[in-house]
């Protein structure tokens, strides 16, 4: 009787058909539990996960005093656990992120330099957080008030910079509530700007999302999400949920993230939403002060007209 069996088995992202000699079928149930048992993989490993985050600073090599920064364990933890901890994977897509900092100079923008793009409240950072503890940044579309996407984007990296300056310590996300009442295509932003900021949202910002709240889209939104939808990674479109205000699975789900009596009555909470923009101000120029300190550099750097620090 043959008893050799073929066997289908991935490995490393490669389908191998392998030929085993099985002298007794329990050989075969052995041989099954042991494919299934953890093989000392970085993700199950906390050794392994450190040895894997000093080969990837290793392999970044000198590091400007900013990059330093930008790189911490944590950091390398993120891009690491996204490529599966292939070292060569997550090098690649930290350095571009690396790359595009070095020009974009996130960490530079200063609020006086943005703020006119925030008298409306369309985007800010709340007075609460999740339940987890991680900030919220709230954002209202239908206050649209620019059109320039240049300046758009750069008031919303301000933003989330300033969200993850704000982190609790040991967390590393920032949930997105995003308000859709009165939504319309002619207060929304362009496709291409929505695609822009999908595109330094997902490539530059990796795994700081938690949770992205779509709250009461009107039916005309569904057109405009067919088409950006296609710029949304599989990753990040997991993260992001359609609420409805009187769904129930909708409101159980908020209850889940947010304390209902933080939460502003505009996203099925108690809270009155208020944003004042002089007072919104006066803080983010405080936080300015505190984000110069930390990344090491005057608290009010020139900058050219475009929008980009001077060297």
């Amino acid at each position: 009787m043959d008893h050799n069996v073929y066997k289908v088995i991935p490995c490393e992202g490669i389908t191998t058909l392998l030929k085993i000699k099985i002298l007794n079928p329990q050989h075969y149930i052995f041989f099954l539990f042991w494919r299934l048992m953890p093989q000392n993989q970085p993700e199950n490993d906390a050794a392994a996960q450190d040895t894997k985050v000093r080969e990837l600073r290793e392999a970044l090599g000198p590091l400007s005093v900013r990059s330093l920064k930008f790189c911490t364990d944590a950091c390398l933890r993120r891009h690491l656990e996204l490529r599966n901890w292939n070292v060569d994977k997550a090098y690649k897509i930290l350095k571009e992120t690396l790359k595009w900092r070095s020009t974009f100079k996130p960490e530079e923008i200063r609020w006086h330099e943005v703020a006119h793009e925030g008298e409306t409240g369309k985007v800010f950072k709340a007075n609460f957080h999740d339940r987890l503890g991680r900030t919220v940044l709230i954002m209202r579309p239908e206050k649209q008030n620019t059109a320039y996407s240049e300046e758009n984007i750069r008031h919303l990296v301000y933003l989330m910079e300033n969200a993850i300056l704000n982190l609790p310590e040991g967390q590393e996300q920032m949930s997105w509530l995003i308000d859709l009442n009165g939504w319309s295509l002619n207060t929304n932003v362009p496709i291409k700007t929505a695609r822009d900021i999908l595109y330094i949202l997902q490539n530059h910002y990796r795994e700081r999302l938690a949770i992205v709240v779509l709250y009461s889209p009107p039916r005309i939104f569904e057109a405009f999400w067919k088409v950006v939808k296609y710029f949304v990674r599989k990753k990040t479109y997991e993260k992001i949920r359609f609420v409805y205000p009187n769904n129930k699975d909708s409101v159980e789900l908020m209850k889940k993230f947010f304390n209902p009596e933080n939460l502003p009555s505009e996203f099925g909470g108690k809270a009155p939403l208020k944003y004042e923009h002089e007072e919104f101000s006066r803080l983010m120029t405080q936080d300015d002060a505190k984000n110069a300190k930390f990344w090491g550099f005057d608290s009010s750097p020139s900058h050219d007209t475009n929008g980009y620090s001077k060297d």
